[in-house]
This record gives structure tokens, C-alpha cells and sequence, in this order.
């Protein structure tokens, strides 16, 4: 079983996803500032895993401050709040997950600060098993989309490794239509510049013994042309109410060829992606990412060194491209303005 994170005698132990598929090595997060750099230099990534690991630098941060001062240390906790929150802007699962340990903080004004220092690492570690729960529940209801002999196209990674595993969010629907005796297999998109798909999905996919086909991004059209794809599914890392989806770069242009082609084109996240507050998408904030990450890979020079770059980590796909959206509550069809509607009370 793939295990990206894990909580350990006081310590957070992430699987460095900047080196697979070469090494499998873990980094020692000891303090929230670990975390957040954790978070921000991409050794964990996924919008459910960078929500599990801000909830659980959180609990270090808070077992980790030294005063017996209530307010002092509320106002520590807020400042934890705020560095784990500005690490990455797209993904709604960080400030779900935050929102989460601060309700705790809320909820325990009775109870001493040791009691609230174990309540909070009591939290983080619930809000891992229930990102397992959740994305288990998507592969059950996700599965039905799938057909034996299917040829699935992805985008980015959104398995196991962009969560707290072993799931995935839409790997889930392949490995539990595989684990009903479909045969079922994967193109993966390269995703340039940071080749989640190349590096990150076929690696462990192949850990899984589950076909994949590694794919340059730039052929996805060709294939759909050829009817070399049968379906797509991606993740997601924030969900406007009106069904419009911010996922990684790219995907908008695989669901634009993807309607063209009459291909059904899948998103599948928890409600914890979900973000009801906003009307559609274009009020999802759009991280920008640091240049180095387009003109390099693994430190090699692929560009002039002083080029000027554009590196937007997301795109944001309209509503009208996608075919269904699976969540643990079940798919929901367009349209989303009615079909999300009983989503938004239980989300």
C-alpha cells in the first residue's frame, strides 16, 4: 500500500514526491513551518493530501508552542492558521482542513491547553481516515461510469499520492471498477511542467499492476481523433456551486477536445473541494508558480536561463464540459445548479 503520510511519535512523515519515481525517500516534518514548506515546495501535493498535511502541521504547531497563557496561545495558533493557509491559494481541502482544527480550538474553551493540544492531534489524524472514507466512497459510486475495456484518459495525478491513500480521488472509480473484474486502462498525461502524470501516476499505477500508458500532453487530441480514448476523469481542487472546476493546468483544453470528440468527460473529488461560498469559477483564485518550474527539469536547463515564463499551476474548466461530477454522496449530472443543490447541506 502506498502511504504518503503518517503521524509518528509527535512527528509528520511525508513521502517526498519531488523525487519519484527515482527514490522513495520520507522528509520529517517536526514543526508547522516544515509543513507549510512541505506543502508549498510540492513534497506533498493533491488538494485531499495538502488538506491532511496542513491539518496535522497544525497539531505540531500547537503541541510544539510552550506557554501556559490562553490568549497567547490562541494567538500563536492563529498565526500557524495563516502560514499553513498562504502556502497554496487553489486548493479549497487547506482552508476546509483548517477551518476544521480551528472549530476544535472553538469548541474547547473549557479544557485545558494539554487537553486541547491532544484534541487537535486527535482531529488531524480523524480528518486523515475520513479523506480515506470519502474517496473510497467515490471509487463505489464512480465505478458504475466504467466499462470493461475501457482505455481512460487522466490529467495530473489525483490517486493515491494526492491524497491520504490508498484511493485516490479519480483513480478510485478505475481501481474499484478493476476490483469488480472490469479490465480497465490508463493514458497518463505527462502534465508538464511538474509531470505529475509521468512521474507521479504511472508510478503508481504500476505499483498496482494496473495498465498505463504514459502519453505527451500534446497528444491527447490525436488519440481522441483515432478513438484511442474511451472516457476521461480528473480530479479537482476547488468546485464552484455552479459546477465550474479549477484542476491542474492543462485540463481545460483535454475537456474542450473532449466535447468535440463526444467523449464523457469525468471529475471526481470530495465535498471538502467543494467550495458553495463561490457563484462559478471565476472567482477561484489561480495560484502562479515560480518560473524555475517551467525551465528546468530536476534542475536541468530545458530554456534560456533568463526567458521570461508564464506558470499557472490551474486552469479552470466551465461547467458545460464536464458530464458528471463524482462526489461520496453519490454523481451528480447537469444541471449542476440542481443537482449539487442537496450537496451543499451536507458538504
Amino acid at each position: 500500500m502506498i502511504e504518503t503520510i503518517k503521524w509518528q511519535d509527535n512527528k509528520v512523515y511525508l513521502l517526498d514526491q519531488r523525487i519519484l519515481p527515482n527514490k522513495e525517500e520520507y522528509i520529517i516534518c517536526e514543526s508547522y513551518h516544515d509543513a507549510a514548506e512541505a506543502i508549498y515546495n510540492l513534497t506533498v501535493r493533491g488538494a485531499p493530501l495538502i488538506g491532511v498535511t496542513a491539518a496535522m502541521g497544525f497539531a505540531l504547531g500547537a503541541i510544539n508552542i510552550q506557554t501556559s497563557d490562553r490568549a497567547q496561545f490562541i494567538a500563536e495558533l492563529e498565526k500557524i492558521e495563516k502560514v499553513l493557509a498562504d502556502t497554496r491559494p487553489t486548493a479549497k481541502n487547506l482552508f476546509w482542513a483548517l477551518q476544521k482544527m480551528m472549530s476544535v480550538v472553538r469548541n474547547a474553551e473549557d479544557q485545558s491547553l494539554d487537553t486541547l493540544k491532544e484534541l487537535l492531534v486527535k482531529e488531524a489524524q480523524a480528518i486523515m481516515d475520513d479523506d480515506n472514507e470519502r474517496n473510497k466512497k467515490i471509487g463505489q459510486w464512480g465505478a458504475e461510469l466504467f466499462d470493461d475495456g475501457d482505455r481512460v484518459l487522466t490529467h495530473c495525478n489525483a490517486g493515491a499520492l494526492a491524497t491520504a491513500g490508498p484511493f485516490g480521488t479519480a483513480l478510485s472509480p478505475i481501481r474499484s471498477a478493476i476490483g469488480q473484474g472490469k479490465k480497465i486502462s490508463v493514458l497518463a498525461d505527462e502534465t508538464r511542467p511538474v509531470l505529475q502524470g509521468a512521474r507521479l501516476t504511472a508510478w503508481e499505477l504500476l505499483h498496482d499492476d494496473i495498465p498505463v500508458t504514459v502519453i505527451t500532453d500534446n497528444s491527447a487530441g490525436f488519440l481522441m481523433a483515432k478513438g484511442m480514448i474511451d472516457k476521461i476523469i480528473v480530479g479537482a481542487d476547488r468546485i464552484a456551486a455552479n459546477g465550474d472546476v479549477a484542476n491542474k493546468i492543462g485540463t481545460y483544453t483535454v475537456a474542450v477536445m473532449a466535447k468535440n470528440h463526444n467523449i464523457p468527460f469525468y471529475v471526481a473529488a470530495p465535498l471538502s473541494t467543494f467550495d458553495f461560498a463561490l457563484k462559478n469559477g471565476d472567482q477561484i483564485p489561480i495560484e502562479e508558480r515560480q518560473g524555475e518550474e517551467i525551465r528546468c527539469i530536476q534542475d536541468h536547463y530545458i530554456t534560456p536561463k533568463k526567458v521570461n515564463v508564464l506558470n499557472f499551476a490551474f486552469d479552470v474548466t466551465p461547467a458545460h464540459y464536464i458530464s458528471a461530477l463524482i462526489s461520496e454522496k453519490g454523481i451528480a449530472r447537469p444541471p449542476f445548479e440542481v443537482s449539487l443543490a442537496p450537496w451543499q447541506t451536507t458538504a
